[in-house]
């Protein structure tokens, strides 16, 4: 595990073992959510890289009677 430390502009540097292993490129979105007493770092996706990606999913959901 690698610690960081934020500046004093709330800023940190993402070490290069996590920037490789998530392929993380300059100037790409990441997206910061606090939960549960923690900061989660989730990778934004262009919506080109997302076309197709359900491609093959089974929509064949059982539905209850009483819904259309």
């Amino acid at each position: 595990m690698t610690t960081v430390t934020v500046s004093s502009k709330y800023q940190v540097v993402i070490p290069l073992e996590a920037r490789q292993a998530l392929g993380i490129q300059p100037g790409q979105k990441i997206e910061v959510i606090a939960y549960d007493g923690r900061l989660e770092f989730i990778l934004v996706d262009k919506p080109k890289t997302l076309r197709g990606f359900l491609r093959g999913i089974d929509t064949a959901v059982p539905r209850d009677k009483d819904r259309l």
